[in-house]
């Protein structure tokens, strides 16, 4: 079966865990105060960081994380509480994956430091081609441009931590108000195993394509469930018999 598939999912996730995970290694260093001179005469001049590091009560770290002496992680933090209940919250952490100075991963928290959104350039060319959505700190939902036209064409939604069902617009009817998808596609256990098309665009599952262990099973549940049906017919003759 064509689109998502369970390799690429864990690539995808690889990468959000090592931009956006808790801890830096042994090679990171902290700055405190927003230190602007990531410079170097081959990177540029602007690092594509969304984080609002100009906000009142906010302190950034930055962090070199491969060894480069560039940094390549920002973290936002703000204060929370006064006096003795003061504490420092993460509110925004940004990455760059590939060294190339331009920050690649932009991952949104709450108040609590729990993630909201997260947004990324996945063939680092600038764009934002991926986003993700949180709800009370685990993924929900996955906003994907796949083919790079700059419009969203993928949606896949999650839970507990594990793929559900995807949409996609094949055919790119998609606008930025109305979502036309053309295939739906089901997991169990984070295996596909089936997957909806519509072929005439009207908005219809046309044909249906199955896994061929998952199409195995669902035969056997329908026969043993005739099985079973046949069985309980044969019970109450057999009983309605004894009754005569």
């Amino acid at each position: 079966m064509s689109g998502f598939t369970m390799k690429r999912f864990a690539t995808l996730l690889a990468v959000l865990a090592m931009a956006c995970g808790g801890g830096d290694d042994d090679r990171s260093s902290a700055r405190r105060g927003g230190d602007d001179t990531a410079g170097g005469e081959n990177r540029p001049a602007e690092d594509g960081g969304r984080c609002d590091t100009s906000g009142e009560g906010r302190e950034i770290s930055e962090y070199d994380t491969n060894g480069d002496e560039h940094p390549d992680v920002r973290k936002v933090f703000i204060t929370i509480g006064e006096g003795r209940l003061a504490r420092l919250v993460l509110v925004c952490r940004e990455a760059d994956l590939n060294g190339d100075g331009v920050k690649d991963v932009i991952r949104f928290y709450n108040d609590e430091g729990r993630p909201l959104r997260e947004e990324s350039d996945r063939d680092f060319n600038g764009q934002v081609d991926a986003v993700t959505l949180f709800e009370r700190g685990r993924i929900v939902r996955q906003e994907l441009d796949e083919n790079g036209d700059g419009r969203i064409d993928a949606k896949i939604f999650y839970d507990n931590g594990r793929p559900q069902r995807a949409e996609r617009d094949l055919a790119g009817r998609s606008t930025a108000t109305q979502w036309h998808p053309d295939r739906w596609e089901y997991y169990e256990e984070g295996r596909l195993t089936r997957m909806g098309t519509d072929l005439d665009g009207d908005g219809g599952v046309d044909r249906w394509d199955r896994d061929a262990a998952e199409h195995r099973r669902r035969l056997e549940e329908m026969r043993a469930e005739e099985e079973a049906a046949e069985r309980e017919a044969a019970q109450a003759e057999a009983a309605a018999g004894a009754d005569a």
